[in-house]
């Protein structure tokens, strides 16, 4: 019988390169694990069997001087504030939840609760949303790069610095105040800004009259001569610091006059005629009345005098309106108690509309194209592609975008604290603010600031934790 191989044939020899191989020792039953077959080799890391990384000891010796800071920074404060929260103001008496209740019931605390729910409510929207708009813009202009350095830049400057920006900017003074310099600018072009508040004519002058806030002629003008209307009730200084010495238009030129401050420095003169230390009143808008109805408008020069031209021939009753003696516009009291919140708002959202922006185009960059022409090749608008696919596959970064707004609004401090004057901050305040007033900005009641604190932590925890689960979701 032919003895069969299995291994391959040497070609010279036509023997088996198996008879051939040496035999192999035998392998120690350690090695085999008793049976004789193959064991799976166990690798040693760190000094343990069947382990990759370090051992536990060796991780717990890096973590531990992380975990002892964060425990002195974190959690100690945070058991502490607790604590503290359950006494009184010296921190001798108990007082269990008295300061917490003293939140729920204080007049001043619930002003400050109901501005932090304008401030969740309207901020977080509005950064979310210009950020959207921006971060879509960014992909349709040739200078993207330089809006988006633009838009972001603010976010380079500290929150105290920028409150100190806005305070500047919000001042009342046009002078000043870049956003009342801007209003009363575009108002300017369209409206006189003059204003002369309190003139008036004199008590007993016989010949104008007051008539609803303006100042009227008591007897009709005929166009033969000059019309002298001289006002009181100004002083010197108010009137502007162009303004020439009164002067009386020439008599026959048509329906004219002179609107003048009938007073005399260091006294003298004669009432109710020009002198030559009195000053006109520019600016003042004047006009030409028959039968009820306005037949002209014409406006003072530097020394007061006016002219109407194209008149017909006739008589004519002259009127100041009243927008002449009201105050002149000098802009939107931005630190006044009724704008203050909103106001405070735009600076905040004026920070961080460029980290939305770059969050958000960072998931757009994401975006497959392939979606967004499809829909274009179906013949949806720009508007439906932006609705109906853009959002969708961006809402997770818009989510992630809106709760960190939440909770930076929740902690805000800095801008109320430098924008806010100390007369409207009762107006303005907001927990953040609130918990360091009570505890270290005179109040002295560490109790109720204490317990302010952990409100605001609850407050922050749930949308931290919503943060969390997202993070980890996408994680996986």
């Amino acid at each position: 019988m032919t003895e069969r191989s299995d291994g391959p044939r040497d070609s010279r020899s036509g023997t088996t390169a198996a008879r051939e191989a040496p035999a192999e020792p035998a392998q120690h039953p350690a090695a085999t694990g008793g049976g004789g077959g193959p064991a799976a080799a166990k690798p040693t890391w760190g000094g343990r069997s069947g382990s990759l990384g370090p051992s536990p000891r060796v991780a717990i010796f890096f973590l531990l001087p992380t975990l002892i800071l964060l425990g002195a920074m974190v959690v100690y404060p945070i058991v502490y504030s607790i604590w503290r929260s359950l006494f009184d103001r010296a921190g001798d008496t108990f007082v269990g939840l008295g300061n917490y209740a003293d939140i729920f019931t204080d007049q001043s605390m619930l002003t400050t609760i109901r501005n932090n729910l304008i401030w969740v409510v309207v901020a977080p929207i509005l950064v979310t949303t210009l950020g959207l708009i921006f971060a879509v813009l960014t992909e349709r202009i040739r200078w993207a790069t330089a809006f988006k350095l633009i838009v972001f830049m603010p976010m380079a400057v500290s929150l105290l610095a920028s409150g100190v920006i806005f305070r500047l900017v919000y001042e009342q003074d046009p002078d000043k105040g870049v956003a009342n310099a801007v209003i009363t600018t575009v108002r300017d072009a369209f409206s006189s800004s003059a204003g002369y508040p309190g003139a008036r004519p004199r008590p007993n002058d016989e010949a104008h009259a007051v008539q609803n806030g303006a100042v009227v002629t008591r007897r009709p003008v005929a166009a033969a001569g000059p019309a002298l209307v001289p006002l009181v009730g100004l002083r010197p200084n108010a009137i502007p610091a162009d303004a020439a010495p009164a002067k009386a238009p020439a008599a026959g030129g048509g329906v004219s006059g002179t609107v003048w401050l009938d007073f005399t420095p260091g006294g003298g003169g004669k009432t109710g005629q020009i002198d030559a230390a009195e000053k006109g009143m520019p600016g003042i808008t004047v006009e030409a009345l028959q039968n009820g109805a306005v037949r002209g408008t014409t406006t003072t020069g530097p020394d007061g005098s006016f002219a109407f031209t194209g008149l017909p021939a006739g008589d004519y009753t002259l009127r100041l309106p009243q927008e002449n003696f009201t105050a002149a516009f000098n802009g939107v009291s931005w630190l006044g108690p009724a704008l203050i919140t909103p106001a405070i708002i735009g600076a905040f959202i004026w920070v961080w509309a460029g980290f939305a922006m770059v969050l958000i185009a960072a998931g757009l960059a994401a975006i497959p194209r392939d979606a967004l022409e499809a829909a274009r090749i179906d013949g949806a608008t720009e508007w439906q592609v932006f609705r109906r696919i853009t959002v969708p596959l961006l809402s997770p970064v818009l989510v992630v975008v809106f709760v960190t707004m939440i909770i930076n609004t929740l902690k805000v401090f800095d801008l109320v604290f430098v924008i806010a004057p100390g007369s409207v901050q009762p107006q303005a305040n907001v927990i953040a603010l609130e918990m360091w007033r009570v505890s270290f900005g005179g109040g002295d009641n560490q109790g109720l600031g204490s317990a302010l604190a952990i409100f605001l932590l609850i407050l922050v925890l749930p949308f931290m934790i919503i943060n969390i689960r997202r993070f980890r979701r996408e994680g996986r």
